[in-house]
Formats: C-alpha cells, sequence, structure tokens
C-alpha cells in the first residue's frame, strides 16, 4: 500500500514559489478576520452569493447544470429538484450547509467523509451514496483524434477502505507538525488519487478542500467561491492533478504542481474578498461610484450578470441606470448586444 506519511514529505514542498504563496495567504489570513469583526453584516449577502456560486461551479464542472433561476431557488431551498441534475445541486447544497456551519465538529475519518457522501446524493435514493466503490474505477481522456486512454489507474476497489484510512491516519498525525495549507493540498491530491466513490469524488474533494480550509482558519471560500476560480481555470486544474499523479503508486510522485496550483487559488479568493470588501464598505462611495469604480479597475470586457455577482446589495435597477449614465457621458464603451452585452472601460488619449 502506499506510504501516506505527510511528515515526511511536506518540508520537500517548500520551494521559493510556494512560501512566497503561503506568506502572502498567512498575511491575508489576518486582514481578512478584521474584516469580518469589523462587517459581520455587510458580508452576509457575499456568503449567500458564494452559496449559489460554489454549488453552481462545481457541479458544472461535472457536468451538472440547470437554469440560473432554478439554481437560485434550488440553493436557497425555495423550490424541490425536478431532475437528476437537480437532485444533485441540492444535495451538493446542503452538504455545502453542513460544512459551513459545522465544520469545527466534523472529525476527518473515513465514516464522517461517507456521511458527506451520503448527504451528496440523498435526494436520488442512490444506492451508492454513503458507500466506498464496489467496483474498480479508471480516469479516462480522450485525445484530439478522438481516441481515449486510461489517464490515471485509482486504487483497486478492496483496498479503497484501508486507503483511506490510513489517509486520515495520516493527515491527522501530521497536523500541528506541518503547514496546514500544505498538508490539506496533499490530502486532496491522494483523495483524488484513491477516488474511493463510483460517483461524486470530484464535488466531494472541493467540499473537502473547504472543510480543511476552514478547520485550519481560511475561511475565505465562505465569501468568495473557491469552485468558481477552479471553474475558471479547470483545464490547467487537470494538467497539475495529472503532474502530481504521475508514479503515484510508487511513492514517487511530485505534489509541487498541485499544491503550487491551488495555492494561486486561495491567493486568488482572498485578492478579490479584499477589493470587494473595500468596496463593500467604502463610507464615501454611493452605489453608482461602486460600479463605476468595478467597471474601471476591472481587466478587460464586464457583463452586467458579472455586475450584479459583485455586488448583490445593488439592484438591477440601479446597476442598468448606472451603465446608461457611463455610456452617455463616454466614460465606457458598449460591446455587442442582448445577453452578450459587455462594457469595458473607456482608455484615456
Amino acid at each position: 500500500m502506499r506510504d501516506y506519511n505527510y511528515r515526511k514529505k511536506w518540508n520537500d514542498l517548500l520551494t521559493p514559489e510556494i512560501v512566497k504563496k503561503l506568506t502572502l495567504i498567512h498575511e491575508y489570513k489576518g486582514e481578512q478576520r478584521l474584516f469580518i469583526e469589523a462587517h459581520k453584516d455587510e458580508l452576509k449577502e457575499l456568503v449567500e452569493i458564494a452559496k449559489v456560486q460554489s454549488t453552481e461551479a462545481s457541479n458544472k464542472i461535472e457536468g451538472i447544470s440547470t437554469a440560473d433561476d432554478r439554481l437560485k431557488n434550488l440553493v436557497q431551498a425555495k423550490t424541490t429538484p425536478r431532475n437528476r441534475d437537480e437532485s444533485e445541486i441540492a444535495g451538493y447544497r446542503d452538504v455545502l450547509n453542513t460544512i459551513h456551519e459545522n465544520y469545527d465538529y466534523i472529525p476527518i475519518n473515513a465514516n464522517y467523509i461517507l456521511q458527506l457522501h451520503r448527504d451528496l446524493y440523498k435526494f436520488l435514493g442512490n444506492i451508492d451514496g454513503g458507500i466506498f466503490k464496489t467496483s474498480d474505477n479508471i480516469i479516462r481522456e480522450m485525445d484530439a483524434e478522438g481516441n481515449e486512454k486510461i489517464r490515471f489507474r485509482p486504487v483497486a476497489a478492496w483496498e479503497t477502505q484501508a486507503s483511506i484510512d490510513e489517509l486520515c491516519k495520516a493527515y491527522n498525525e501530521a497536523k500541528g507538525e506541518a503547514d496546514s495549507l500544505l498538508l490539506t493540498m496533499m490530502f486532496i491530491l491522494d483523495f483524488l488519487c484513491i477516488h474511493p466513490f463510483n460517483d461524486g469524488n470530484g464535488r466531494m474533494s472541493r467540499l473537502l478542500t473547504l472543510l480543511l480550509l476552514y478547520q485550519s482558519g481560511f475561511i475565505v471560500g465562505k465569501y468568495i467561491s473557491i469552485e468558481k476560480i477552479i471553474e475558471g481555470s479547470k483545464e490547467t486544474y487537470y494538467e497539475v492533478l495529472q503532474d502530481s499523479s504521475i508514479n503515484w503508486h510508487e511513492n514517487e510522485n511530485d505534489y509541487k504542481p498541485f499544491v503550487n496550483y491551488m495555492l494561486g487559488v486561495i491567493v486568488n479568493a482572498y485578492r478579490e474578498f479584499e477589493s470587494r470588501v473595500k468596496l463593500l464598505t467604502n463610507p464615501n462611495l454611493t452605489k453608482a461610484d461602486r460600479i463605476r469604480t468595478v467597471i474601471k479597475n476591472h481587466i478587460g470586457a464586464i457583463t452586467k450578470s458579472e455586475l450584479m455577482e459583485m455586488n448583490p446589495d445593488i439592484s438591477d435597477t440601479t446597476i442598468q441606470r448606472t451603465l446608461a449614465e457611463l455610456l452617455k457621458c463616454g466614460e465606457i464603451e458598449k460591446i455587442g448586444g442582448g445577453r452578450y452585452t459587455k462594457y469595458v472601460w473607456k482608455l484615456e488619449d
């Protein structure tokens, strides 16, 4: 069986690039704590929008989706699932809420991982929910010519229970000794290589990422969707996952590509949190001023729906009126039309 002893491995990850990201994240963590204590009421809207974005993005990575209005109502438990996709979305919502509300009371062991997986499928009555895989699974990919090939061969079904037990044991033994961020990302990489379930491994890995981050005090994922950042760079996500799984069974894999990528995702989440909160809590900015500032500081074009996501407390009417005024005075340009309309700040000559 694979050696999961993180005590021997985590120091190998302390490259200059990774150390720089660790330092940044720890600095952001301290700043975020101060923001949260001072602006609890203003941040409630960010929590709700992050839940919607996280539920949408994590399921979208796996090809699971529904209409935007249905998604929001499902996440807010205002409607019941109509089909398989919506049932899986509702299950993700419930597990995400469980982690948000109870992360301090969820031990990292096989039984609790199984319980979370069971709840992921509770709206489907799925017999696979809450049990480890019953047959070997293989991760396949298609090449440019459409030929299928094996990308990775996970742990065999008969080894799964023991592998997850060893994984959790190694994680718990290394807590307090290894850097918690590095430990989290190594755990998630190994979880994905074990691939313990017949279905739902990717979504479970992202839920467990949030759980482990929250338990270590890195709660940015409550306010900014980490899953959405991953979904926006999923090609890179799959590339680094493959790179870090080479020679995994021989205990010779390199965690660095995956860990470096995931730390970059966390840095981006903290940066987005910081920029949103500064706008949200600046008493000198009107709502129209905030929209103007967001567009001016945004790299490239931005849609009205993106502006609404970034400013959940500002109404559709206010955003539309502000866009019309900015167009009228020539500060922004309109690109495209209809549902594909985007806006970009007009560069000064």
